[in-house]
């Protein structure tokens, strides 16, 4: 008996979801979805130290960064930059071209998978609120890039974070 040769995953970012089966074992549905984030980060002067931030999701409680859905009328980084004060109280820059993509499974409340292509925009993060709207809702921590990359699950993300140290060490 001959095995099938191997099928490539594609590169193309947001298309490897489209195949789970082999990854998940589950068939998808659902059409990839957009979503807009922002990787938020600072240079604390006092310490010399970069950080970047990130938040707990509300339902699952796992380390995620800002992101949320399309909003009528906002470009995707505008949506980012809104999700970041929305769900951490954070103001600052945010870079129109993507610093990448990741994809994930998000659970809906009625435990359906939908595959999601987040586009991820720089956030040079300038103010910190103590009042925003999700506040009490979730956790949020300022960590070095490699502790990031530790805590989230998504592998892309991952790889996002470690791409930042790298240039930042450069």
């Amino acid at each position: 008996m001959t095995s099938a040769p191997k099928k490539k995953l594609s590169k193309k970012p947001g298309t490897f979801l489209f195949e789970p089966a082999s990854v998940t074992g589950v068939p998808l549905k659902e059409r990839m979805r957009d979503q807009f984030a922002a990787l938020c980060y600072r240079l604390r002067k006092d310490r010399g130290l970069f950080e970047v931030l990130l938040v707990t999701s509300r339902e699952s409680g796992r380390w995620i960064i800002p992101k949320g859905w399309p909003i009528a009328g906002k470009k995707p980084h505008e949506v980012a930059a809104i999700e970041a004060f929305e769900e951490a109280g954070v103001r600052g820059k945010t870079k129109k071209k993507p610093f990448g993509y990741f994809t994930y499974l998000k659970v809906s409340g009625n435990g359906q998978r939908i595959p999601c292509c987040v586009q991820v925009h720089l956030l040079d993060v300038e103010e910190v609120s103590d009042a925003f709207r999700e506040k009490g809702q979730r956790i949020s921590e300022w960590v070095s890039c490699s502790e990031a990359a530790r805590r989230v699950r998504e592998p892309e993300l991952k790889g996002l974070f470690l791409s930042m140290q790298r240039a930042l060490l450069s």
